[in-house]
């Protein structure tokens, strides 16, 4: 087993102060590994990186379309958003649309971190409401197909039917069965696999068309959704829908939890599945940008991925100390 390699640097003057390290994979779409750094083979939690596979039932069991939703709200199934009013009311009108309230969600009430709603609440003297949550499009899709399915309200506990569907989807197009699954911020299970499990995945979701079939035309669906919709799929300043932004819609990017990151590339038919053992964003999002500007897909001197990589630190003063850059490994 090979051991996580350095993949991200923070640098202070001439000195490497800080060093992120993990693992990575590139696939293609026959499930070939292209290239790795690290061990492709690690077993990892994928977090919300994961939420278009789990999104794949709501599509092809047909109750995407028998309740009529459209790009949005598949943009919005595969988000992790940070509760803006655009994200917010897109999900109240789902519920409404499908006959469900607040109350059916069993995600549980989050803060939002958008600042414009976040204060809001509090000039309101509100409290958070689970639809603030940033997973509650996943949730609303969750709950869409419970309707669909005629199915428990429960739709979280692992046997239900829902997650029973996404747990199969989740084994199919990672092409290995699970050892297991932890229990997500949103309280719905995370399957684990491997990180080349997860880039298989990906570049299943980046040659999938319409029309090959059931499970390939919904992984096409929701990758178009989430590169017509970025600001749906994170919200603005987030480095998904900035990096998307960035590369005209030829990426597909998602974020998970504990610094996970996936891209889905459909003009190359790759898929791209990174984790940062010490879960810190920072470093996954260096590290996901390098591997991009790699591949010729995001401008090195573009804004978005000047954010994140080869980022000068400054201080207090303003006095620049340092910066964040890629490991050479990734160069």
């Amino acid at each position: 087993m090979a051991n996580p390699v350095p993949m991200a640097e923070i640098w202070r003057g001439a000195f490497l102060e800080s060093v992120h390290h993990g693992h990575a994979v590139i696939c293609d779409e026959s499930g070939q590994i292209v290239q790795a750094w690290g061990d492709p083979h690690a077993v990892v939690l994928p977090r919300s990186s994961s939420k278009m596979l789990q999104a794949l039932p709501l599509v092809e069991s047909g109750a995407a379309d028998a309740f009529g939703l459209g790009q949005e709200q598949l943009a919005l199934a595969c988000a992790s958003h940070q509760g803006a009013a655009i994200h917010t009311d897109r999900v109240r009108a789902w519920l409404d649309h499908i006959g469900k309230s607040d109350d059916d969600f069993r995600c549980g009430a989050q803060e939002p971190s958008d600042k414009d709603a976040r204060e809001a609440l509090i000039r309101g003297f509100e409290q958070p409401c689970q639809y603030h949550n940033n997973c509650s499009g996943k949730h609303s899709g969750f709950l869409t197909l419970t309707r669909h399915l005629g199915a428990g309200p429960e739709y979280v506990d692992p046997s239900h039917p829902v997650q029973a569907a996404c747990l199969e989807a989740f084994e199919d197009v990672t092409g290995a069965t699970s050892p297991g699954f932890g229990i997500d911020g949103c309280s719905a299970p995370n399957h684990a696999t491997t990180l080349h499990g997860m880039a298989r995945a990906m570049a299943f979701f980046a040659a999938a068309e319409e029309g090959q079939g059931a499970r390939a035309s919904a992984a096409a669906r929701l990758r178009n959704a989430m590169v017509a919709y970025p600001e749906l799929v994170a919200g603005e300043g987030r480095a998904c829908t900035e990096l998307m932004r960035a590369m005209n819609g030829r990426v597909a990017l998602k974020t998970g939890a504990e610094a996970f990151f996936i891209a889905i590339i459909p003009e190359r038919k790759l898929g791209v599945a990174l984790k940062i053992t010490d879960g810190t964003t920072r470093g996954a999002e260096c590290a996901i940008a390098a591997i991009l500007v790699k591949l010729g897909l995001l401008e090195a001197d573009h804004p978005a991925t000047l954010k994140r990589m080869n980022t000068p630190i400054r201080n207090w003063n303003g006095i620049e100390t340092g910066a964040l850059r890629p490991a050479s490994a990734l160069l």
